[in-house]
């Protein structure tokens, strides 16, 4: 059944955006995380501590690290070693979906010198969290004047001489639709990608990522359907660069990771030589931090600022429901989960496969991040977001009540 967007009050979602938040920074993490104890910034060091003990018993599988940050200052930071050339050291020397057309590369996810680690290194791969962290680019680049109308259509981007499949619907997509998920290709990535069929890995095995995706035949109306797509997020390294001239990862490196102090990352490309923006960022967790911290801020990095706020009300305001009659929404590539009663407040979230999960509850000032590398599909033993925001949210003194329950 078609699911049409919606438009909901700014207000309802954008509430719990606290005065604490937006109040005038007396040390920001450019260099460093200042750090302070749990019970310093309002949580409970012992509830804190429980989810750590769970954690590195295994019971959310393999889970890399752990950060907590409150009011501007760490307070939680944990790392959890795994031995992943024995964990997946079977499957990365067999011929499998996920790494079949890359055997030694950087797109077989069991290969131990790329996967979490880069060449074991303490960068992690964000995987699908590069997808919100372009968003955040482009709206940089939004700000600074460099960056079309979002509902420009992307065909303008393209030789149409050269694309397949078009018809009236294709030359309705605008890049707001590929931010939102709701381009309307045929495309099939709610399999896992382990599957053959998944739509994402065959764009991954394929020499030009962006040709495979903009070919692609048309399934819906543009703007009505949300449907998960990591093709629509490649199509947008393609756009920036022909629309600004500059190559996406240059650009984030001078106006987005410079003033937030992030000096060290690695950037997947395609076989194209185009900057993987669906999945191959590579960052450090105290690094991501900053990013979701810039929103918390409004967009505001030492006094200068980096992103609008009306770009960040937009981006987390819903745009669209995932699922029918579901209450996880979706903005400009962020996650929007509920965490009360009424379903009425959101975090904002990125989501990564393997357990990518940098995450703000702007209402009690709180950015959170975890890593990850369950890539298999033990549902039952992954961290959830929601399992996650709820286990953070129990350590905050004040709070007393959240509606769903911890498995």
């Amino acid at each position: 059944m078609t699911r049409r967007r919606q438009k909901l009050p700014l207000a309802v979602f954008l509430a719990p955006l606290i005065a604490a938040s937006v109040m005038a920074q007396d040390q920001w993490p450019t260099k460093r995380w200042p750090t302070a104890t749990p019970s310093a910034v309002g949580l409970d060091a012992k509830t804190l501590a429980e989810l750590d003990a769970d954690i590195a018993n295994g019971k959310y599988g393999y889970v890399d690290s752990m950060l907590v940050i409150r009011r501007g200052k760490m307070v939680y930071d944990r790392s959890y070693k795994h031995d992943y050339d024995q964990i997946y050291g079977k499957q990365a020397k067999e011929t499998g979906p996920l790494n079949a057309h890359d055997p030694s590369g950087p797109y077989n996810y069991y290969n131990s010198w790329w996967h979490p680690f880069y060449r074991r290194g303490d960068l992690h791969t964000m995987q699908s969290v590069t997808k919100t962290v372009t968003s955040v680019i482009i709206g940089v680049a939004t700000a600074r004047k460099e960056f079309p109308d979002l509902d420009t259509p992307i065909l303008k981007f393209f030789d149409e001489k050269k694309v397949a499949n078009i018809d009236d619907r294709k030359r309705r997509i605008t890049i707001r639709h590929l931010l939102t998920m709701t381009g309307g290709f045929d495309w099939r990535e709610d399999l896992p990608y382990s599957d053959p069929n998944n739509a994402a890995s065959l764009m991954e095995a394929s020499a030009d990522w962006v040709e495979f995706t903009i070919n692609r035949p048309m399934a819906r109306e543009p703007g009505t359907v949300f449907n998960y797509s990591s093709g629509e997020s490649q199509l947008l390294s393609h756009i920036f660069r022909v629309a600004t001239g500059k190559d996406i990862e240059e650009y984030a490196a001078q106006h987005l990771f410079a003033p937030l102090g992030i000096e060290s990352y690695f950037w997947k490309r395609t076989p194209s030589g185009l900057v993987d923006t669906e999945g191959g960022l590579y960052l450090r967790p105290h690094d991501l931090a900053k990013i979701w911290y810039l929103f918390l801020k409004r967009g505001v990095w030492e006094g200068k600022q980096i992103v609008t706020d009306d770009w960040i009300k937009a981006s987390v305001t819903p745009s669209v429901s995932v699922a029918p009659n579901g209450t996880t929404k979706y903005g400009f590539k962020w996650w929007l989960f509920p965490y009360d009663d009424g379903n009425s407040r959101l975090a904002w979230a990125g989501s990564g496969f393997g357990g990518q999960m940098p995450i703000v509850v702007s209402e009690y000032d709180l950015v959170v991040v975890f890593t990850g590398w369950n890539i298999h599909d033990d549902r039952n033993k992954r961290l959830s977001h929601r399992v996650a925001i709820d286990r953070v949210l129990r350590a905050v003194v004040e709070q007393r009540r959240i509606g769903s329950k911890v498995r």
